[in-house]
Order: structure tokens, then C-alpha cells, then sequence
């Protein structure tokens, strides 16, 4: 989540909203690829730390499933993020902050809960919350 988290630094010194990721291989415990968010440099609305480092974890070992591998990012998934976890069949889901406007875990629509969820992977919440809290905090005062 380290890692994450500095990706998520990154971001915020882009003026992106300060979200990262990494993909993890559950064999050796070593970070595949990692991300951040990156939709205002990119004009894309698509671009979410999760979905990129996702992207990017496929294209590196060249399939769409990734149930050999976990992934850390440092706010609670959207209903977006949330789905392409489940698509990707990412074995577990380690997440820091809850969001309690967008996230689609636990805070909201709880998409893995849902009816039209056809995979969950395990889910662990609460990893180093309160610097990811932090940092969402102190970028969404410097913004506004």
C-alpha cells in the first residue's frame, strides 16, 4: 500500500485527484505494475489509477485474468474500478480510504454484493486510511 500511496503523491502533484495503484503477484509479493490517476492529463474520464494499472498488468503477461495477482489502491474503487476488478478476476482487493460519495464497494452500491456481480474477489479495507484520507483532503482544499 506503500506504493500506492506514493503513486497516489505523484497524482497529486500532477493536480490529479490523488488516487494510486499497484498489481501485486500473490506468488513472489512483487509489484507488477503500479498507477495513478491521470484523467485531467489524459482528457479521459477513464483514466482511474485502478484501470490503467489493470491495463497495463493484462498487456504485461497477456491475458485478461489476473487471479494470480492482487491489487492495492488507495480509495475505496468506483462503480467503474469496482467491475473491471471482477472482470480482471483479481484474487484480492486491498483499498485504504472509503469513499463515501463515489465508492462502490462498501460505501455504496456495494457492486460485489450485487445481483449482476458474477465474481468477488476477497476484500480488505482500512489499509493506511488515514494517509490516503489525508491526502484527499488536503488536495480537495488546495483546489477549491
Amino acid at each position: 500500500m506503500e506504493q500506492a500511496l506514493k503513486q497516489a503523491g505523484i497524482a497529486f502533484d500532477k493536480n490529479e485527484v490523488p488516487v494510486g495503484a499497484v498489481i501485486v503477484d500473490r506468488l513472489n509479493q512483487k509489484i507488477i505494475v503500479s498507477s495513478h490517476n491521470n484523467t485531467e492529463e489524459k482528457n479521459n474520464a477513464l483514466y482511474h489509477a485502478e484501470i490503467i494499472a489493470i491495463n497495463e498488468a493484462c498487456n504485461l503477461i497477456s491475458s485478461k485474468n489476473l487471479n494470480d495477482y492482487d491489487i492495492y489502491v488507495t480509495l475505496e474503487p468506483c462503480a467503474m474500478c469496482a467491475a473491471a476488478i471482477a472482470h480482471s478476476r483479481l484474487k484480492r482487493l486491498f483499498y485504504g480510504a472509503s469513499d463515501s460519495k463515489h465508492g462502490a464497494v462498501e460505501s455504496n452500491l456495494r457492486y460485489f454484493n450485487s445481483s449482476v456481480c458474477f465474481y468477488r474477489p476477497e476484500i480488505y479495507s482500512g489499509i493506511l486510511a488515514e494517509d490516503s484520507r489525508l491526502l484527499m483532503k488536503e488536495f480537495f482544499k488546495r483546489i477549491r
